[in-house]
């Protein structure tokens, strides 16, 4: 095969170039994304190096690896890859290949594996959330409540010849599932996630309602599923008003009334759909990638944690000024 000749876009003298949608997401991102303060989460546990050993890279530059594989859906490999091959991610990163190399999967991997450990996807969330309150979208005082399923693999084809023993089924409709369940509580008012619960698919969503709640609630909007709990959601939030979907019976079909009154709740409870479209439709979040529930809750933690950044993103540049 011959040899490609070297032309000044080889080279790198583009006379022509447009900034793509990615690149836009990514620039937007990187304006909104509380970078100092998550740094200073993560550098806690972080190692400083001093051994004769390649030093660390640094932890932002993790952190901007991390974050891309939850908006791309990338493994650990993948998002080596994909730093090759992407100008727009390697800008984003801030990685110039005439001078360093990508960081390796293990790299990715170890760091991955630091923040599952110490659980900082929580921290993570929570400091987010305290960001964005600090630029005036506190949590007020509605929440809607739901919970979707995140599937894993149901195939024992795999060292141990088993599946996930924290994964489990349950049936929705006439269809069985195998995996998990992020439950999650939304602000009525901004659509902002304020918190988050992952079980197996097993537990009924009702039952993590207590921890969805912040407690000064005047109302919490759910679907049918949340029925019946009255006395639950007076225990965490005592002034709450129980505005969840009725459900017909088997001898007692809803009145024409009773089918408007869910109409009208369900239109306030439409908004806790647009955080699951960001990360499972978006981003790609439909499937477990680890086993086990911990390691995937971490993942949840901070997906959501940028889905309020993401849906947010508008507004915090305009008070930034930018």
């Amino acid at each position: 095969m011959a040899n490609k000749q070297i032309t000044l876009a080889t080279a790198g003298f583009e006379r022509y170039s447009k900034t793509t949608r990615r690149a836009q997401f990514l620039d937007e991102m990187d304006q909104v994304i509380p970078w100092k303060r998550l740094c200073e989460i993560v550098e806690r546990y972080y190692p400083t190096g001093g051994g004769a050993g390649r030093p660390p890279v640094g932890v932002e530059r993790m952190l901007r690896m991390y974050f891309l594989q939850h908006w791309f859906n990338l493994s650990d490999p993948a998002v080596e890859e994909a730093l090759y091959d992407s100008n727009a991610m390697r800008a984003f990163v801030g990685i110039e290949l005439g001078r360093e190399r990508v960081p390796d999967e293990t790299t990715v991997c170890k760091f991955r594996h630091l923040l599952e450990k110490h659980r900082l996807g929580k921290r993570i969330f929570k400091a987010v959330n305290a960001h964005l309150a600090r630029l005036g979208m506190t949590v007020g005082r509605g929440t809607i409540v739901d919970a979707t399923i995140i599937h894993a693999p149901s195939s024992t084809k795999n060292k141990d010849e088993k599946r996930d023993p924290e994964m489990h089924s349950t049936q929705k409709g006439n269809q069985w599932y195998f995996g998990m369940k992020a439950h999650i509580g939304v602000d009525s008012k901004n659509g902002l996630i304020h918190s988050m619960v992952a079980t197996a698919a097993n537990v009924h969503d009702s039952q993590a309602l207590p921890d969805l709640l912040h407690g000064n609630e005047t109302r919490v909007w759910g679907d049918s599923a949340y029925m019946g709990q009255k006395h639950a959601i007076e225990k965490r939030a005592p002034h709450a008003l129980d505005f969840t979907n009725k459900r017909a019976r088997r001898n007692r079909p809803l009145t024409d009334a009773e089918k408007e009154v869910n109409r009208t709740k369900s239109r306030v409870r439409a908004k806790v759909e647009h955080p699951f479209c960001v990360v499972k439709r978006l981003w790609g979040f439909t499937k477990v990638r680890y086993r086990g529930l911990a390691k995937n809750a971490n993942r949840l933690f901070v997906a959501f944690a940028l889905s309020n950044l993401f849906v947010s993103r508008n507004k915090i540049l305009r008070l930034q000024g930018a």
